[in-house]
């Protein structure tokens, strides 16, 4: 910003920038992926032997309206709100925090006043959806059926598979993994769902804007992305255990659903083990998750209101989240065939993580 040193400055971080790019883009060359032929050979070594598929105490499609949001305040994870407002740290040790603490206290204050009064006033509004079918793999494809005998096809959805060359001899984990084979005898499960905290949210921040009060505006839209993680967790919790009660007997507190000490998964599109977006439509067909949660896809497939998540349950024991990584040409052009889509539009979903 000073005058006299910006040329200087800006033609010493403009050199500085492109020699990174140029490093990055070397050491891209020198890490050649697998072909998918080479990563499917390479999948883990589930333990299949000897292991019995969970049945749902509750199979089928269940649907919660006006679900009362006061449930949802011990599942909070509030370390994300805090990001949210450039304050770095974790909670609840942020509030004690030195240089932090005295903001962090405050804004917590006004988070539990505005959250008082939007569930006080009815301005925000809860609704969620669930399903647990029979399922197998077929490749890298999960395959649901509609009933137990698992005769009828009802929904085939195409996952996709890690194509990065590990010095360790990692293997290359693909969802679909985690189910039981088709061919294999078992019979196993595997859930999606649709949450929403948002019903309302667009409209209560617009109530404040038009006031002039831009922070609570924001507040407000921060607080129902919270509660809607916060649903998504409760949700997790009642399918272990009620819904597929694999672990009915689990006691855990807030601090260790937030660090994921349970059984099970719940990947959402858009995130690393499914950074496709484009399996919210299966997820939203499967459930009719519009006319059961109010909840929408807009052409980019980004739910609307946009406190909302949607995901699948997996329930193996050895399930685990991991980062997709880069894939190649030959993955666009096979997630396409089974996906029912083009090579093109393939690309397109796939994009940020082409290679």
């Amino acid at each position: 910003i000073n005058p006299e040193t910006r040329e200087e400055a800006g033609a010493k971080y403009r050199a500085d920038y492109e020699k990174v790019r140029l490093q990055r883009a070397e050491a891209g060359k020198k890490k050649k992926l697998m072909t998918l032929a080479e990563a499917r050979e390479h999948a883990p070594a589930i333990g299949w032997e000897g292991y019995d598929p969970p049945q749902p105490a509750k199979p089928g499609v269940h649907v919660l309206k006006g679900f009362d949001l006061e449930k949802l305040r011990p599942y909070i994870d509030w370390t994300p709100f805090f990001h949210t407002w450039r304050l770095p740290g974790r909670y609840p040790n942020i509030l004690e925090d030195v240089e932090a603490g005295a903001e962090a206290r405050r804004l917590m204050a006004d988070a539990e006043t505005i959250l008082d009064e939007l569930i006080a006033g009815g301005e925000l509004q809860a609704a969620a959806v669930l399903g647990l079918f029979p399922a197998e793999r077929d490749g890298d494809d999960l395959v649901l059926f509609t009933g137990a005998d698992r005769n009828t096809e009802l929904k085939r959805v195409p996952f996709l598979r890690q194509q990065r060359r590990s010095a360790g001899g990692r293997p290359n984990f693909c969802l679909a993994d985690f189910v039981a084979a088709k061919g294999s005898g078992l019979k196993d499960w595997v859930g999606g769902f649709v949450v929403t905290a948002g019903l309302g949210a667009r409209e209560a921040a617009a109530r404040r804007e038009a006031d002039d009060d831009d922070y609570r505006s924001i507040m407000v839209k921060a607080l129902a992305d919270r509660l809607a993680e916060a649903f998504a967790e409760y949700l997790h919790e009642q399918v272990r255990k009620d819904y597929w009660a694999y672990a009915a007997d689990e006691d855990l507190d807030n601090e260790a659903l937030i660090k994921e000490e349970y059984r099970g998964i719940r990947p959402a599109p858009g995130y690393p083990a499914c950074p496709d977006h484009l399996a919210k439509k299966f997820i939203f067909a499967l459930l009719d998750a519009e006319e059961n949660t109010g909840t929408t896809l807009t052409e980019s497939c980004a739910m609307e209101p946009a406190a909302s998540v949607a995901g699948w349950y997996f329930s193996h024991p050895e399930s685990r989240y991991f980062g997709l990584g880069r894939v190649d040409t030959d993955q666009v052009a096979d997630y396409a065939a089974r996906a029912g889509i083009s090579e093109e539009e393939s690309a397109g979903w796939l994009a940020p993580n082409l290679d």
